[in-house]
């Protein structure tokens, strides 16, 4: 059986870091109040002249250089965002031209802070199909360019960032001893779209429209969808929850981390945690986790990591993969 492996991983974030006092002559809020409710203390905005791409472009080259892998041995190029350039061409091929890659193809992924789970199955399935020897993986968002910034339970929860993955084709056994994506289990409801959804668009008003978020109502769903997933995923892949090594969860509040780890019986000694110095970045945060943990050491060769997201739609996954 073809897996999907892990060759390399690459961040970007902006230069400007806006720590939560930078909130508080705008909004009836504090640095304490973000901290208790949310986890975060700081996150990365964009430069006016930094676009989606841009980003995306940095993080694609750190990963390749990570892997070792020249863009000419790429076959596809996937990016998972909600805050594209434009409304077309694709955050992808922009990423593709930037680059350089004049090969294979290029699009993109809208399944908003569920973005790279839904991206990473889709290139574990060309990859399966033998459609794609490797495949670069990207989450990319500006969702400071679509905050309300007088609507405190929002606009102080978003960052901005890039993370991407070089995904290579490799024969395993088809056991869960093999290494790469073993597991993928993807969700939506398109009842719940209300809950967490911008009021914008090309067919409806011609803008790019504000984050508007229930917050108590995500909360709820997040622990539960989040956790089910998980469970849901690491049984396809023939294990335990107590064989995983490391969560590797989307980072949108520390509370729902906590407790979706709580759910799984998992430590949070066995949780990457990144919320902090990030905020919520959709569909970056995943491969942003990721980056840091492996820059910093923390996977080992074998280790089990389970991977997971919930995001408007609503729309949720899961992904468990052998380092």
């Amino acid at each position: 059986m073809r897996r999907a492996v892990i060759r390399g991983t690459g961040h970007y974030l902006p230069e400007r870091v806006v720590e939560n006092s930078w909130f508080e002559d705008k909004l009836e809020t504090t640095d304490q109040w973000i901290r208790s409710r949310t986890g975060i203390e700081r996150r990365h905005f964009a430069a006016e002249d930094q676009r989606t791409s841009d980003l995306g472009i940095a993080a694609a080259k750190a990963a390749l250089d990570h892997a070792g892998i020249s863009v000419d041995q790429i076959d596809a190029v996937i990016v998972a965002t909600s805050t594209p350039d434009f409304t077309f061409p694709s955050v992808a091929t922009m990423v593709q031209a930037g680059l350089g890659m004049k090969r294979g193809f290029a699009y993109d992924v809208q399944a908003v802070c569920a973005g790279f789970v839904f991206a990473l199955a889709n290139a574990d399935a060309m990859i399966r199909a033998g459609q794609a020897e490797r495949v670069l993986v990207i989450g990319a968002e500006t969702f400071s360019r679509i905050m309300d910034w007088t609507d405190r339970g929002t606009c102080v929860l978003f960052g901005d960032g890039a993370g991407a993955v070089v995904l290579e084709a490799v024969e395993g056994d088809g056991t869960p001893a093999d290494r790469g994506i073993l597991a993928v289990d993807l969700n939506s409801d398109g009842q719940y779209r209300d809950l967490l959804y911008v009021d914008g668009g090309v067919a409806s008003t011609g803008t790019a429209g504000h984050l508007r978020m229930q917050g108590n109502l995500v909360f709820r769903h997040a622990v539960e969808k989040l956790a089910d997933t998980a469970h849901r995923a690491v049984e396809r892949a023939g294990l335990t929850t107590d064989q995983v090594d490391w969560l590797v969860p989307h980072q949108a509040n520390s509370r729902i981390i906590e407790a979706t780890a709580k759910r799984m019986h998992l430590p949070m000694e066995k949780v990457v945690l990144t919320v902090a110095d990030h905020g919520n970045t959709s569909a970056a945060s995943i491969p942003l986790a990721l980056s840091v943990a492996d820059e910093q050491g923390k996977f080992k060769p074998g280790q089990i990591l389970v991977a997971e997201a919930i995001g408007g739609g609503l729309a949720w996954g899961s992904v468990v993969l052998r380092w």
